[in-house]
């Protein structure tokens, strides 16, 4: 997986900050129905993905009308960051998360002068993520590689009204389509929040009974070369506690903001990375 730093305002989406507006922001359980509600989701998001890379979408932005399309793209070309919020549904209806609530958001970058290769490098180099994504990892190690997969840890950092760390495990698998398309899928196995990070009395709380800030987290990544460049997509799927009602006109707003500046974060923070480890030669053009 690729988990970032900023990104993991992705993962946390906010919900760190939001957690603490609302007086339910003491500690919940998982419950099973929320988690099956989740798995649905994810079937459903993975269809959608599976369906445009077979229709030649690979790319959120390939899904646009043909003149949207057309002016996104010429703006990736100047440096901007594309950044949509995503909702896969089920037989054409919504799916339902009792207790529960999903962040889906996709980002689009592109790299000048980069090849696929290259990029892969900073993503797979997870011993060096805690600096490549510094503050918002705090520690990131490569647990185990197995060919194109990868067992990861991460502890994540947040500090918005309160700190908020949690620590995450992450299974990753990469797949190269062909010499100008790759990808990879990530999936969280475990997620507990930490208390007291970096004090003498550090400890977990119990998995599942937390203060819901973050209980699952997915990320998919795609690459694709072209025009000379690689074109950088990532696309989280996060649950978190539900939001009571009540709340909703204070927290969708947050909902809705905080993503895009932490997805556009991780995005611009890959890209610095790759730029740095293979700077453009002097007096070149950045497209």
């Amino acid at each position: 997986m690729r988990l970032g730093g900023r990104k993991i305002g992705a993962l946390l989406l906010g919900c760190g900050t939001i957690g603490l507006l609302l007086p339910a922001a003491r500690a919940a359980e998982l419950k099973p129905e929320t988690v099956a509600a989740f798995d649905r989701y994810v079937r459903a998001t993975e269809a959608r993905m599976n369906e445009d890379l077979h229709d030649g979408r690979f790319l959120v932005v390939d899904r646009l009308p043909s003149e949207q399309r057309r002016e996104v793209y010429a703006s990736l070309r100047q440096g901007q960051v594309h950044i949509e919020q995503m909702y896969s549904l089920e037989d054409g209806h919504a799916i339902d998360i009792p207790r529960g609530m999903i962040h889906d958001w996709a980002g689009v970058i592109f790299i000048p002068r980069a090849t696929i290769p290259q990029v892969l490098a900073v993503l797979r180099d997870y011993d060096n993520h805690k600096n490549i994504y510094s503050p918002d990892v705090r520690r990131s190690e490569l647990l185990k590689r197995s060919g194109n997969k990868f067992e990861v840890y991460l502890q994540l950092y947040r500090k918005s009204i309160v700190t908020v760390v949690v620590n995450v495990n992450c299974d990753v698998r990469y797949t190269q389509l062909d010499s100008t398309h790759s990808m990879s899928r990530s999936y969280s196995t475990r997620i507990a929040e930490v208390q007291n990070a970096g004090e003498a009395d550090e400890r977990e709380l119990p998995v599942g009974r937390d203060h819901w800030y973050l209980w699952r987290l997915y990320t998919y990544w795609r690459m694709e070369q072209k025009d000379g460049v690689v074109y950088l997509q990532n696309e989280s799927v996060a649950l978190s506690r539900g939001v009571p009602w009540i709340f909703a006109w204070l927290v969708n707003p947050l909902i809705r903001s905080i993503p895009r500046a932490v997805l556009s974060e991780l995005l611009q923070d890959t890209r610095k990375a790759v730029l740095k480890e293979n700077p453009l030669p002097a007096n070149s053009s950045s497209h």
